[in-house]
């Protein structure tokens, strides 16, 4: 079994994509619109261009997403994407990079289980806890 997180958007799913991209060196494997329905297939056409599915492979991992039709999108709450990173300096970069036009839940700091840790929601509104270089449990 393997779970993955899957993301909704408000329309920015596919810019969202692209930035998650760079900031974790992920692939995009595919970017299915709406609007690539199969002829018949009726799709409203202020869907048109609002991403279906959207695949990314980030190392071992995968990150999947969709925009909601419109009207349907609810801000995430209550979760966070949980981001463990080997390298504290990894985690700081990918942790400024995230963070840069979001909110600042908790700064990136020492933890006593790990080197660093810190939570934030990014300017797409996901929210995310990154964690670097855990220490080991005694």
């Amino acid at each position: 079994m393997k779970i993955y997180p899957y993301l909704n958007f408000d329309g920015n799913c596919q810019e969202a994509f692209e930035f998650y991209a760079k900031v974790f060196g992920g692939k995009i494997l595919g970017i299915q619109k709406y609007g690539d329905a199969p002829p018949g297939d009726e799709i409203n056409p202020a869907w048109h261009d609002r991403v279906m599915h959207a695949q990314m492979s980030i190392g071992d991992a995968m990150l999947m997403a969709s925009d909601t039709p419109p009207d349907w999108f609810d801000k995430p709450q209550g979760i966070y994407v949980f981001i463990q990173i080997d390298e504290v300096a990894d985690a700081e970069r990918i942790f400024e990079q995230l963070s840069e036009g979001g909110e600042i839940h908790m700064p990136m700091q020492e933890q006593f289980w790990a080197k660093r840790f810190g939570m934030l929601q990014d300017k797409y509104g996901t929210p995310w806890m990154i964690s670097g270089a855990v220490n080991q449990c005694q």
